[in-house]
C-alpha cells in the first residue's frame, strides 16, 4: 500500500457505526491473546462509541471507501489520552497505525496537548513495540488482578 491509496482524515460523529465494526474486528486478535472477549473493545455499544465520538481528536484511515484504521483521542488539560488503535485485520502491517499514530498526535499538538498517553495490556508485546518505535515510554503497571497488568506508556508532544 502506497501512501497515496490511504486517507488519514478527522474522525466524525458520523463514522461511529463503521468503526464499531472496525474496532469488534481489529481487537479479535487481543481477545485471543489474553483468552476472553470480555473487554471494553468488544463490549462497547454504538450509544458509547456515539457519545465518545462528540469531543474525539481521533483519526481514521480510509482506503478509497473503506475505514481500514482508526485511533480515538481527547485532550485533558495538557495532556492528550489516546485509545482504542484499531486496524482492519487484513489491512496490519502496512503502517497504517504508525499513520494514525503520527495524526492524532498532530491534533492533539494543536489543541494544546503537550505530552500524549496511552496503554495497553502486558501481554500486547507487538503494541507495546509500536508505541516504543514511536517514543512513548512506559510510565506504570496497573495489576489487574488476574497477573495481567495494564501497561500505560507516555510520550512529549
Amino acid at each position: 500500500m502506497t501512501d497515496l491509496d490511504l486517507l488519514i482524515r478527522d474522525v466524525r460523529e458520523d463514522d461511529a457505526g463503521e468503526l464499531l465494526t472496525l474496532q469488534r474486528a481489529a481487537f479479535v486478535s487481543e481477545a485471543q491473546i489474553y483468552g476472553s472477549a470480555d473487554m471494553p473493545p468488544l463490549t462497547q455499544t454504538l450509544e458509547e462509541v456515539q457519545w465518545e465520538l462528540q469531543e474525539s481528536l481521533g483519526c481514521v484511515a480510509q482506503a478509497g471507501t473503506r475505514m481500514v484504521g482508526a485511533v480515538r483521542a481527547r485532550r485533558d488539560g495538557t495532556l492528550l489520552l489516546v485509545g482504542r488503535l484499531a486496524i482492519a485485520p487484513d489491512m496490519q502491517g502496512h503502517g497504517i497505525g504508525s499513520r494514525l499514530l503520527e495524526a492524532v498526535e498532530e491534533r492533539g499538538r494543536g489543541a494544546g496537548a503537550r505530552e500524549a498517553e496511552l496503554f495497553t495490556g502486558s501481554l500486547s508485546v507487538a503494541n507495546i513495540r509500536l508505541y516504543e518505535r514511536h517514543g512513548y515510554e512506559e510510565t506504570q503497571r496497573v495489576e489487574e488482578g488476574d497477573g495481567i497488568e495494564q501497561v500505560f506508556m507516555r510520550k512529549p508532544l
